[in-house]
């Protein structure tokens, strides 16, 4: 009797972590984050554009996340009840509505509006697409898997926030945001093709459904993704306005050098993670985005933006998907997806709180205090990761002990 493909892989040990839907389930995250990359940058030129200062610039950059927030819970427990293909679908639409209408935005409070309706949208399919990619992915090579799924968005980040800022000088704000639509409607499309697994409910559930808003396992590594994203919120905010302020040109190029060396670190990281967990990345992931905030919040030319670009990709790029694993790797099957919601829940808190915090402090203190209070914010996390460690060995001994 002749063995096939998925046979002779678990035989090996090594089960395939490329299938049709994984690639699938991918290619409609480069596509939905694209889109959104493509927004980044210009958001806040829009807003400029429509007569908004450093503060409402903030506060559209931030409610986007909020929003995105308050729907992650929902999304989570949606997954496990409503099943993954229902949760993505109505989000990847609701998201292609709300950024095709920005173009017809013709004032900040309109604009807002839409921001909070497509962070709707942004919450439910990125909550559903990490939890598809977990499902799809086999266990023992979780680590490496979402590093690969992680690289289908470093792809989009690569060219998203560089392509919308060379079209906002050669198209009108409406052409931008039309095409941005399109790119999440051929998400759409890709993923109507996925098979999605079906939800595993242990019978307990099915008599009582416990209602909450997070999941208890993936809070460590969601709060220190919380104090790394806060970096993100004043990065995607305000460097092009930084940049511009201190007449450093090649802001197009540190998105780019950025997302080369998230990608570089998705060659490595996630099989570092497998085999020796998060204790051998995110110490050294972290002390990386702290150089690369110092040195932006110097930035004297375009040199020390380009070291500050690839330092802060290759420290985020190893830092986030090994947090992501974390979170996922403690959850039971039935309540991976609501790990997922924690997880990204956090990551919206940062950057929604960095943007809307970071307005303030750059309108007050000038834009350069900006990247000193985030260095201060990675450093926190790195002190909260060492206690999270200290406390892990002494709960061991003591089991030891009993």
């Amino acid at each position: 009797m002749s063995l096939n493909n998925e046979d002779l892989q678990m035989k090996s040990g090594k089960e395939k972590i490329w299938t049709k839907d994984f690639v699938l389930i991918c290619l409609a995250n480069f596509f939905i984050f694209l889109g959104f990359q493509m927004t980044l940058p210009t958001i806040p030129l829009f807003v400029e554009h429509l007569g908004g200062n450093d503060q409402l610039i903030g506060f559209v950059v931030g409610i986007f996340t909020f929003s995105a927030l308050l729907l992650r819970p929902i999304a989570g427990h949606a997954l496990e009840s409503k099943g993954r293909r229902f949760v993505y679908l109505i989000g990847l639409a609701i998201f292609v509505l709300s950024v095709g209408s920005f173009g017809f935005a013709f004032s900040i409070a309109f604009l807002f509006v839409l921001r909070v309706i497509q962070g709707v949208g942004w919450g439910f399919s990125t909550t559903a697409s990490g939890t598809i990619a977990t499902d799809l992915i086999p266990p023992k090579r979780r680590g490496e898997g979402m590093g690969y799924y992680g690289l289908s968005g470093n792809l989009a980040l690569a060219f998203g926030p560089s392509l919308g800022l060379a079209l906002s000088g050669v198209l009108s704000f409406q052409q931008l945001f039309f095409i941005c639509a399109i790119l999440g409607l051929a998400a759409l499309l890709l993923s109507s093709r996925i098979r999605y697994k079906k939800v595993e409910k242990p019978v307990a559930q099915t008599q009582t459904v416990k209602w909450d808003f997070y999941e208890k396992s993936a809070l460590p590594p969601s709060l220190l993704l919380f104090f790394i994203t806060v970096t993100f919120g004043g990065i995607a905010s305000f460097l092009p306005l930084y940049t511009a302020e201190k007449g450093i040109s090649g802001i197009q190029w540190y998105f780019l050098i950025y997302a080369l060396a998230l990608m570089l670190t998705r060659t490595f990281a996630g099989r570092l993670y497998d085999k020796r967990g998060h204790r051998a990345i995110f110490i050294p992931g972290a002390i990386l985005i702290v150089f690369a905030m110092i040195l932006l919040a110097w930035l004297p030319n375009t040199y020390v933006l380009f070291i500050a670009a690839f330092l802060y990709g290759f420290g985020f790029g190893s830092v986030q998907p090994a947090l992501q694993a974390w979170s996922i790797d403690k959850a039971s099957k039935n309540r991976k997806g609501m790990a997922n919601a924690t997880f990204f829940s956090f990551f919206d808190l940062g950057v929604g709180i960095g943007a809307m915090v970071f307005g303030q402090i750059g309108h007050m203190f000038g834009y350069g205090s900006i990247y000193k209070t985030a260095a201060i914010s990675v450093v926190i996390s790195i002190i909260l990761y060492m206690i999270m460690l200290r406390r892990e060995r002494v709960h061991v001994q003591v089991g030891s002990v009993k």
